[in-house]
């Protein structure tokens, strides 16, 4: 994404100078001639990602301009050009808050370094803002990254559900985010600060649901060592996010709706019923009233939980959020990888923009993240994209791994790398890349068993027993 850099400086020369050496980096340049149109464009429309101030002008001086940029709260980075590079003017500059300085005449690659460490402090700093608020419970909706129409709408439906403990129903796709719309649900109600609890209805073990939702006594059941308390009784005066709700058993639909209209709820194994003050907000994949028609979700349970609708847009749908999307992406990983990645080139971001994202903003997450451990260039490439672009970065001396040529319908593809995702951009299951790997050693060696165990690094007997798992006993045959 295109940063907007506003560069302020009474010289027509420097400015041109500095705007073609920043423009070549990628960046938008606008000027200013004097403190007071700076001012002007900051504070009255149009705005900035940057500022890159002069000092020395006439009527207003550039310390006197960064001042009222900063009375007026303007947070944007500044640094600050000056041809006097005394320890005075530096000392003034830092303590009226400019991030960083540069002594005129300024070489091209000071500059641009100067201003992608800016750029990157700023990102690494929203992010560690946004990391605390999440820790503490207190995400809002203005943390919500995007500011498309579609989720315009969402953060406005969702600020005035916020006022209310009025349940509420997120839907969408797989991977729109709708754990990120129930916390800052939570975040921006008065519950904010108390416990956050998400389950994830899926996940849960079909004779465990009751234990982990609602608890149980010691020694209820067998193995019930300990009292548990259960996922209510945790998020007790706070929000209770149930995902995946339409994964809920029939029976434990029963007892959850018992609960949402009772306010209490019955641990397994307990003498009596236990208060609680939870607040529900819900969200599932699929299409709870398609449920409801097929029997597979309880009606009453349906109108319980979906008093108050929310449909998170899917991110083919909110193509425009893209860009601030990988700008979050890449400042939270560069700061949990130690990479310093500037960004994308503009041919990168074209690319991302134009993909359908079957696995919506989880799989741009994925994507993203391993481009930033891949790449070795300040900006992401398309060949950092290899499942989007199809392009490979070169890697010159390296024997490409997994490359197959065969006839089973069931093997990779004639020269193609064995693949780790999936169709929708998501990990393919260890057991499946597995046997694709044991069908291609089996090919390329001919179906000689010590030469492929020795190969794969395991021993005969585990390859045999591997084979058979895999249902590969055909193939082997064949090949030998």
């Amino acid at each position: 994404m295109a940063k907007t850099i506003l560069v302020v400086d009474d010289d027509p020369t420097q400015r041109r100078l500095i705007q073609a050496v920043l423009e070549r980096d990628g960046n938008a340049v606008v000027h200013a001639a004097s403190g007071g149109e700076a001012i002007d464009r900051m504070t009255r429309g149009g705005g900035a990602d940057l500022i890159l101030l002069d000092m020395i002008m006439p009527e207003m001086s550039g310390l006197e301009c960064l001042a009222e940029l900063r009375s007026a709260g303007v947070n944007e980075p500044v640094i600050v050009l000056t041809a006097n590079g005394g320890i005075d003017m530096v000392v003034k500059a830092m303590q009226a808050g400019a991030q960083d300085f540069f002594v005129k005449p300024v070489g091209p690659e000071r500059l641009l370094v100067g201003v992608r460490n800016a750029m990157q402090m700023t990102r690494l700093t929203a992010e560690v803002g946004r990391l605390t608020k999440r820790a503490q419970g207190r995400t809002s909706f203005d943390d919500i990254v995007g500011d498309s129409p579609a989720m315009r709408m969402v953060k406005a439906l969702g600020a005035r559900a916020a006022k209310s403990s009025i349940p509420v129903l997120i839907t969408g796709e797989s991977g729109v985010g709708k754990e990120v719309i129930a916390r800052a649900l939570h975040g921006a109600s008065d519950r904010a600060g108390k416990p956050f609890v998400a389950v994830n209805c899926g996940a849960l073990p079909a004779n465990l649901v009751e234990s982990i939702l609602f608890g149980h006594e010691k020694g209820a059941f067998t193995g019930a060592v300990d009292k548990t308390l259960g996922k209510f009784r945790e998020a007790d005066g706070g929000t209770l996010f149930l995902d995946e709700i339409g994964e809920l058993p029939l029976d434990m639909q029963v007892k959850l709706l018992r609960a949402l209209q009772e306010g209490e709820i019955d641990p397994v194994g307990g003498k009596r019923p236990v208060k609680i003050d939870v607040r529900i907000v819900s969200a599932t994949n699929r299409d709870p009233a398609q449920q409801v028609r097929d029997g597979a979700f309880r009606e009453d349970l349906f109108y319980r939980l979906n008093v108050f609708p929310i449909e998170a847009p899917s991110l083919r749908d909110r193509r425009e959020d893209i860009p601030a999307l990988v700008d979050h992406f890449i400042a939270r990983f560069n700061a949990e990888e130690g990479k310093r990645i500037a960004g994308c080139a503009p041919e990168t971001m074209a690319m991302l923009q134009s993909f359908d994202w079957p696995g919506n903003v989880r799989q741009l997450e994925n994507a993203v993240f391993r481009a930033i451990v891949l790449a070795d260039a300040p900006f992401l490439q398309p060949h950092d994209f290899p499942a989007i672009s199809g392009v490979t970065a070169p890697m010159p001396d390296v024997v490409p791994v997994a490359t197959v040529s065969t006839h089973s319908d069931h093997a990779p593809q004639p020269d193609q790398p064995i693949r780790i995702l999936d169709d929708r951009g998501h990990l393919r299951t260890l057991e499946e890349i597995e046997r694709d790997l044991i069908q291609h050693a089996i090919e390329v060696y001919s179906g000689h068993m010590s030469e492929i165990a020795r190969r794969l690094g395991i021993g005969r007997s585990t390859l045999y027993r591997k084979v058979r798992e895999q249902g590969l006993e055909e193939q082997l045959k064949e090949a030998g």
